[in-house]
């Protein structure tokens, strides 16, 4: 075969006659684009770009020429003022070579891709999800911090536009951070329906800023229907048939190509020293400056003259050979070796999209070659292709990759490099430095998690505590002493551990009794608050649970991700205080670590919604003083009876037997703890692993007995997550009123000392010296627990007909002198 572009057939007819399928618009539609097939759960059709330079071999002048006229469009658009203040934004992976091409026509532009390499330490600028694409998340990693907090243009560059979602969700993140008054959409083809573009004008209105789209062609794909269906079950059919199915086909696997030069004699590869200018970026991942461009332009001549002396003599077809977003060196490698040698040369890129091969002239995928990543991605091991490379005539393949891929999986036996030595007589490799930008230095190393065994009873894989290990420190004090002793000096809550409550065998057998009742509504709140979080935060969530009583949820919402999804969420506990907020270091932990949008807060229950409130405070600080965004302070709850926030599981009031124990129930690690004398302003907050309970702990007891319910609700929480999907879940902040009237009714005056809920109630008995619980009328079996803590306390029952919750905890400072208040101090009256 020969994969150059054929006039007389379109590539995209195959995939037409078999599935009707058709392109409307521009007429230059078929030249720019011809149509493959993939398998894809959202889309099975793929627009393949005859001009990107990523599946289709082009000649890499056509390829730089379709970015630079774009970018010139783009500077008569804003014209020469307005465009001195713009940035350019590309997109990873077939974009990002696009998106240089166009800053360069724009002239003075600064640019950045978004990428899916993230760097330790260097905290993202922005993120977001690409709707349509097998995989999807996006970082923004300026070295830079400014780059994106400007006021200019924002131009975003994509090589097509099927609905204008990725640029909608890219606008709306970087608008909440840094809002613009001008944003300019660039793209090879622009394929929106109309109700897509009546969405993108109406999201323009919204924003108040103006939105402005250019492109190279436009038109709309028509599908007819079914088509989705239909072709998943033509390319299903086609790789199981494998080589020539209906004559030509060839699917996955990478044997299918045959190798061109004979078994135990692959083709002759060598290095090429491109002599590199030393500092300058591969790319725009973490910024290209015009001074960067400049420099780049002035080294080429030289580069490209070390790749024409490696070519083998005679060669008189040439592939240079990009990887995945590394587009921009190869491009400008290739377009500068096309204009100093007479050989013919081409340009395409590596990727992570799996496409159907069909070797017919009316499919846009001719061939493909299957191999290994190479560069260690985040997201862990996975194939890779090179497409119409196999059969396409090339005499020598200069693949350029960056030093972070040049590893030995590039050099394997199955990999990149020899692949194509069995289909081509001559390849060169040539690597270009990756750019690292250093992170900003911290005053101090944070320490990695600690992890169980060595630091609670759970599992190592199912979470990992933020926190630093204070078990050789002495905290505890008896309730009365404790209490006494913060009202005495005004200390704060915080600063000490009550001594753990060692239940009687018969409040053990409440805890099983009540377990084996509620394991089930457990387990569907579990799979219905993990739903929403999945479809609404995030697909690939970070789960970060408030130590220690969202822990055990927090290892429960990671199961149900694992029974359902096959997802294996990362999963950490972090620390917050009363009046003094959460663990900011915990939170400079995770930016550098993970898209701090990808975070997920997680707690057990909602009371009153203080938390809540303490949690919003505390992140909007942090970002304010550390200039780290992306946060959602909202916390995902298995029960909201306050409605006190979005996310949760179910708002009923109901006993969840976690909350009867302390550590016991939560891998035997204390409640957290913060003083100065031991916690230092760059450390993590403490706790305590109490080794010696591990006779009574029942923190994996609690987790199997729900965990084991998980099948048997399987189709319940799939109803139960479209109705919470559905409904308005808006907080109405019921509960916080609730507890201001019976604040006022019993004559206490500060809400602080309200504990409403099951939950909450639960903690004041076994923490606190409470005055009295007020018990809704014939709650039943769901309060048995707290009506023995409360005849074991000595502390009144008192049922109310009207109450909102199941129960509510009373502290008075008549009774309880060192009662605590919103700033963890001592409340007197």
């Amino acid at each position: 075969m020969n994969n150059a572009v054929n006039d007389e057939v379109w590539s995209g007819s195959w995939v037409a006659e078999r599935l009707g399928v058709a392109l409307v618009g521009d007429d230059g539609l078929p030249a720019l684009l011809g149509l493959a097939l993939r398998r894809n759960p959202k889309r099975a059709h793929l627009l393949v770009s005859n001009v990107l330079g990523k599946h289709v071999p082009q000649s890499p002048a056509v390829v730089y020429d379709h970015g630079l006229r774009l970018g010139r469009r783009v500077l008569d658009l804003l014209g020469e003022a307005e465009a001195a203040t713009a940035v350019v934004l590309g997109y990873a992976e077939t974009a990002t070579g696009l998106g240089h091409a166009v800053a360069d026509g724009l002239g003075r532009a600064p640019y950045l891709h978004s990428t899916r390499r993230p760097v330790a330490g260097l905290v993202p600028a922005g993120g977001f999800e690409e709707s349509h694409s097998h995989a999807t998340s996006h970082l923004l990693l300026p070295e830079d911090p400014g780059l994106l907090a400007g006021d200019g243009p924002l131009v975003l560059v994509d090589d097509e536009f099927s609905t204008g979602n990725t640029v909608l969700n890219t606008i709306r993140d970087l608008h909440e951070r840094c809002p613009r008054r001008r944003y300019v959409v660039v793209a090879l083809v622009d394929m929106r329906s109309p109700e897509d573009c009546a969405r993108m004008e109406r999201f323009a209105g919204e924003t108040g800023a103006r939105l402005d789209l250019i492109a190279t062609v436009s038109g709309t794909v028509r599908l007819p229907e079914g088509v989705l269906e239909k072709g998943q079950e033509l390319v299903a059919r086609y790789e199981q048939a494998g080589p020539g199915a209906a004559g030509r086909a060839r699917p996955a696997k990478p044997q299918d190509v045959p190798p061109r030069t004979p078994a135990g004699t692959p083709a002759p590869a060598g290095r090429v020293d491109l002599g590199w200018p030393r500092g300058l970026p591969d790319g725009g991942r973490h910024g290209f400056t015009p001074a960067h461009r400049a420099r780049l332009d002035t080294a080429l001549p030289a580069m490209a003259a070390r790749l024409r002396d490696a070519l083998p003599a005679g060669a008189r077809r040439v592939l240079v050979l990009g990887c995945e977003e590394l587009m921009y060196a190869p491009l400008r490698l290739a377009h500068a070796l096309e204009r100093t040698t007479d050989a013919e040369v081409r340009f395409s890129t590596t990727t992570r999209s799996p496409v159907l091969a069909v070797d017919d002239p009316g499919y846009a995928i001719r061939t493909r070659l299957v191999f290994p990543a190479h560069d260690d991605p985040a997201d862990g091991p996975g194939e890779r292709y090179a497409y119409n490379v196999a059969g396409g005539g090339f005499d020598a393949v200069v693949a350029v990759v960056d030093s972070a891929a040049d590893t030995p999986a590039l050099h394997a036996p199955d990999g990149l490099l020899a692949r194509l030595a069995a289909h081509v007589p001559h390849v060169l490799l040539a690597v270009v430095p990756s750019y690292v930008p250093h992170a900003p230095e911290r005053p101090a190393m944070l320490p990695e998690p600690l992890r169980g065994p060595a630091f609670s009873s759970y599992a190592p894989q199912e979470v990992g505590w933020l926190l630093q290990d204070l078990s050789a420190v002495t905290l505890e004090a008896p309730t009365e002493e404790r209490e006494e002793a913060i009202q005495r000096g005004g200390a704060h809550y915080a600063e000490s551990l009550p001594v753990e409550y060692q239940p009687s065998e018969r409040y053990q057998e409440l805890f099983h009794t009540a377990l084996e009742e509620s394991a089930a509504r457990i387990a569907r709140a579990v799979g219905a608050v993990t739903e929403t979080v999945i479809a609404e935060r995030s697909p690939r969530p970070v789960l970060v649970s408030l130590a220690r009583a969202g822990t055990p949820v927090g290892v429960l919402m990671r199961r149900w991700a694992q029974f359902r999804h096959g997802l294996d969420l990362p999963h950490y506990a972090v620390s917050i205080v009363r009046g003094r907020g959460i663990d900011t270091n915990a939170l400079r932990w995770l930016a550098g670590r993970h898209d701090p949008r990808d975070v997920v807060f997680v707690d057990g229950w909602t009371g009153k919604g203080a938390i809540t409130r303490e949690l919003a405070q505390a992140v909007e600080e942090f970002e304010a003083k550390e200039g780290v965004t992306g946060f959602d302070p909202e916390i995902a709850v298995l029960a909201d009876p306050g409605s006190c926030v979005r996310t949760y599981g179910t708002r009923e009031d109901f006993l969840i037997p976690s909350a009867c124990l302390n550590s016991t129930v939560s891998g035997l690690v204390s409640r957290t703890v913060l003083r100065a004398d031991l916690v230092g302003p760059h450390d993590f907050h403490g706790a305590k692993f109490y080794r010696e309970l591990a006779g009574a702990d029942v923190s994996g007891a609690f987790l199997d007995a729900v965990s084991a319910r998980f099948p048997e609700v399987a189709d319940a929480v799939e109803e139960a997550a479209k109705e919470l999907l559905a409904a308005d879940r808006t907080p109405t902040w019921a509960g916080w009123r609730a507890v201001e009237r019976i604040s006022e009714e019993y004559g206490i005056h500060d809400v602080n000392l309200v504990k409403p809920g099951v939950g909450e109630t639960t903690r004041v008995l076994l923490r606190r010296v409470p005055w009295k619980i007020l018990a809704r009328a014939g709650a039943g079996a769901d309060l048995d627990h707290v009506r023995l803590l409360a005849e074991q306390r000595g502390v009144p029952v008192e049922e109310v007909g009207d109450l909102p919750y199941t129960c509510v905890g009373l502290i008075h400072p008549k009774y309880t002198r060192g009662a605590t208040g919103a700033d963890g101090k001592a409340v007197t009256l």
